[in-house]
């Protein structure tokens, strides 16, 4: 903790610009109650009853009224920071907002209060044991929520609900490591700790739950970040048309002259609450015009950021030697959908198939019709199986890329800490020290960071003098 994260901080806790209500926070830190009381009188000429609203006058330094409005008085540590914190409600004026604000830094001059940096409540309630890291991390993401699959699953995040997991995967963790520790400190019992406590049933059982938890968290960062789609192909084969499909809006110019999109045209839709950042680019080949290879070249920078690339081809003449040439530059390890367009035009229904290519990669080809919209739905339903989302998933929380890292990470360390389990005796001390770095990464994501408490696990577990 740096000693600023203690100074006594306020700010106006509403978005900027007019609005109906406005909120101006102040949390007393280490000036504690005697400074917010003082505070408090100095600005609405009252002392305020804990956890009760009033309705009172917002004073300047002489007396006269600013404005009128509701004030909360939250001793620590029941509030938001785990300090004594007041919160002002008033008109939602920028200049009436701005006024309170520096009325409230004039009256706390002598106890230090300053402005509080961009999130600087929030962290505290997270140093100060309210929230943890990624309940801390829910509350911007139920802010910056997109959707409101997004929005819900954040809300469950800030409720605890992906820390509860986390919590329980680290206990059986320390536990299972608990048992390893004391084999490797007390071989002279001769107690086989491990066999007797089922220890690699214990530890198969945590990889499970692991895994669990990692699908739910995969299926939350799609929520959060959405996935990147870029249709690319050669020119006038519907890319698009297949935008304005996709976006339900003429987005697009949609004309049968080759090259008319000339640079990336981005959309965000939703499928089942997934963000669909969708990229139209100018259509790949070989062109002396100046201004679309500028285009062309921007159009291979997309794809080489993207999530999914939609290969656009004309049905009626499918792969063509100009679109293997295409396709060949692809990033490795980028899931690939050729599109196969106007199939309209061929009298083949909209279909999807799938089969294995060399190598044993597969091909997934959408006949569609984005003029008319006939298998356009096809594509959604494939663009969210490559996501990976699950139609039932209503349970999920939002997370993180560094959440993602993190379980990953946990998993490799426990898939060693099974294969170590599997030799002889001389592997524990590598067992042990697998399940300690899993735990790191565990705490890493609600940001418990302490040292190891095992010692004390293992004295209240076991009668060690005995």
């Amino acid at each position: 903790m740096l000693a600023t994260d203690t100074d006594p901080i306020v700010a106006i806790a509403t978005a900027s610009g007019r609005g109906g209500i406005g909120v101006v926070r102040v949390s007393a830190g280490r000036a504690g109650a005697a400074a917010a009381e003082a505070l408090m009188q100095a600005l609405t000429g009252q002392t305020l009853s804990p956890r009760h609203a009033s309705y009172v006058p917002f004073l300047d330094g002489a007396g006269t009224v600013l404005d009128r409005g509701i004030a909360l008085y939250f001793p620590a540590p029941h509030s938001y920071t785990g300090e004594h914190v007041f919160e002002l409600q008033g008109h939602g004026g920028p200049i009436v907002l701005q006024l309170v604000l520096q009325r409230c830094i004039d009256a706390g001059r002598a106890f230090g209060l300053r402005l509080a940096e961009p999130g600087e409540f929030t962290r505290r309630a997270f140093l100060n044991d309210k929230l943890d890291l990624a309940q801390a991390e829910a509350v911007a993401d139920l802010i910056e929520a997109s959707t409101e699959a997004a929005a819900r699953s954040a809300g469950r995040s800030l409720d605890g609900a992906f820390s509860r997991d986390i919590h329980a995967l680290v206990d059986d963790v320390v536990t299972l490591r608990m048992l390893v520790e004391a084999t490797l400190d007390f071989p002279e019992e001769e107690i086989d700790f491990l066999e007797a406590a089922d220890a690699r049933g214990k530890l198969s059982n945590i990889r499970a739950q692991l895994d669990h938890v990692l699908s739910e968290a995969r299926q939350g960062a799609l929520l959060r970040e959405g996935l990147a789609v870029v249709l690319a192909g050669q020119p006038n084969v519907g890319k698009s048309s297949l935008l304005n499909a996709l976006a339900g809006a003429e987005l697009a110019i949609v004309t049968p002259v080759a090259g008319t999109t000339r640079d990336k045209i981005s959309q965000t839709i939703q499928i089942e609450g997934i963000p669909l950042h969708v990229i139209d680019t100018a259509g790949l080949r070989d062109t002396e015009d100046e201004v679309e290879k500028i285009g062309i070249e921007r159009t291979w920078n997309e794809i080489g950021r993207a999530d999914v690339v939609l290969h656009l081809l004309d049905a009626r003449a499918g792969m063509t030697v100009e679109d293997d040439a295409i396709a060949l530059r692809f990033p490795a390890g980028v899931p690939v959908v050729r599109v196969l367009n106007k199939t309209d035009l061929t009298g083949v229904a909209p279909e999807v198939t799938r089969r294995q290519a060399d190598a044993g990669v597969e091909v997934c080809e959408v006949r569609l019709s984005a003029k008319q919209g006939d298998g356009v739905a096809l594509l959604r339903a494939e663009l969210l199986r490559i996501a990976g989302w699950q139609a039932d998933a209503q349970s999920v929380y939002l997370a993180r890329e560094r959440h993602l890292i993190a379980l990953r990470t946990a998993r490799e360390h426990l898939a060693q800490a099974a294969a170590h389990a599997d030799q002889n005796a001389q592997a524990l001390d590598l067992f042990a020290e697998e399940l300690r770095l899993a735990q790191e990464s565990l705490n890493s994501i609600t940001g418990e960071f302490t040292s190891d408490d095992l010692l004390g696990v293992i004295f209240s577990r076991f009668c060690i003098g005995k």
